[in-house]
């Protein structure tokens, strides 16, 4: 039946009473991806007060090398400084604030502000400034800090002075990211994706593969996530019977959000078979690079790694994918994804690029489309929220733990 008149008007809710009025177990009411007001409300209370992953070590090898990073309208330079040490600085130049760095990555041994030639060092401290009057003292209008820090060689961002704990993640995921010699990694590929929708949709889509064998068929052909549990209990215990052989430990850890310890970043880990036939995620079934870290052989199973409510990792046995979901403004976000291999391998020889991006690519270009029809449909007045179908749990987990970020004060 259509909508009455009342629910065809914009309704005058505020968001308190809206976070209140959800339904438990279903999906969230449009005005949370419409509402500039609700947008406004993440970027404070979710998007700037968690941590985001913003790529790897590898990146920034030596003093000097530098990137930029975006998160709405935020933007970050994280910089090797002269000591050696990752920093990160707010990209706004302490004069009339202007983007200091327009590039987004490089080398240099000075930022210099286009507007008015302030210019910084690598450190972050200002260290010409044309004009000033007397009693100007340069080392008070160095640039400001913003909060990194690294955890098996990704380098995590967070627009707060106060960001979550990092100690739990630390402590749990050490192991398997030892396994797969995380901090040895390096970035072979790196691909954004524009997404003219709602940055909530992006995440949600990637957290549930309810839609995995309707929309993916190249991804179903080869992970078994596509099934419930109970219909791939046997090819699991077939990849848990090969794990150790092959040097994996049997490990899970389910720390996700609303299960983190308080004041901790969410995180988890776990491991899941892939069809028979198939070692990594690549076309033939067949390794796409090297084997990563301590790994002997191919089990035949993929590790999920989850890091926050923003990063998500997929570590086959030969290489790693790495998703990272960031709003751009209240009706577009952008999916940023790393492909990452042993520091060792040779393009060409080792690994081709174009092979090792592929599975990927595809799914995330059908997710981009997926994720634009959502985004036209919850906009419809005929839209109300569904209920989360079994396989969507991870979707309702992370729902809940957006809902009890926004309601924090």
């Amino acid at each position: 039946m259509p909508p009455d008149d009342r629910e065809m008007r914009r309704d005058g809710r505020s968001v308190v009473e809206l976070i209140a009025d959800r339904q438990p177990g279903r999906a969230l009411e449009g005005r949370f991806y419409t509402d500039v007001a609700v947008y406004e409300l993440e970027l404070e209370r979710v998007v700037y007060r968690n941590w985001i992953v913003a790529g790897h070590q590898s990146e920034l090898p030596e003093p000097g090398d530098f990137k930029v990073f975006k998160v709405g309208r935020e933007s970050a330079i994280l910089v090797r400084g002269s000591d050696g040490e990752l920093s990160a600085f707010a990209n706004v130049c302490r004069h009339r604030g202007s983007l200091v760095c327009l590039e987004p990555s490089g080398h240099t041994d000075r930022f210099m502000c286009p507007y008015h030639g302030w210019t910084y060092d690598i450190d972050g401290q200002l260290v010409a400034a044309r004009s000033m009057s007397n009693g100007f003292d340069k080392d008070d209008w160095g640039l400001n800090p913003v909060s990194v820090d690294t955890i098996g060689g990704l380098i995590l961002v967070c627009f707060s002075a106060n960001p979550p704990g990092l100690d739990g993640a630390r402590a749990d995921l050490a192991e398997p990211m030892e396994v797969f010699d995380f901090e040895n990694l390096k970035v072979a590929a790196c691909k954004s994706y524009d997404i003219p929708a709602n940055w909530k949709l992006a995440v949600e889509n990637y957290q549930e593969c309810y839609h995995c064998a309707t929309a993916h068929p190249e991804y179903a052909q080869r992970h078994t996530l596509k099934v419930d549990w109970r219909k791939r209990a046997h090819l699991q215990e077939g990849m848990l019977g090969r794990m150790e052989a092959c040097g994996l430990p049997e490990i899970f850890v389910d720390r996700i959000d609303t299960k983190s310890p308080p004041g901790e970043m969410g995180y988890g880990y776990s491991r899941t078979a892939l069809f028979d036939g198939f070692e990594t995620g690549s076309r033939d079934g067949k390794a796409l690079a090297p084997l990563l870290g301590k790994l002997r052989a191919y089990d035949g199973g993929a590790s999920d790694f989850t890091l926050g409510g923003f990063s998500f990792l997929l570590a086959y046995s030969d290489h790693v994918v790495c998703y990272v979901f960031t709003p751009v403004d209240p009706t577009n976000c952008r999916c940023d994804i790393y492909w990452l291999v042993r520091s060792d391998a040779d393009e060409g020889s080792d690994y081709d690029v174009d092979e090792l991006t592929w599975l990927w690519d595809v799914t995330t270009q059908a997710d981009k489309t997926i994720i634009v029809n959502n985004w036209k449909g919850v906009q419809s007045r005929y839209y109300s929220p569904g209920p989360f179908s079994e396989m969507e749990h991870a979707e309702s987990a992370w729902t809940e733990w957006l809902l009890e970020e926004l309601a924090r004060e």
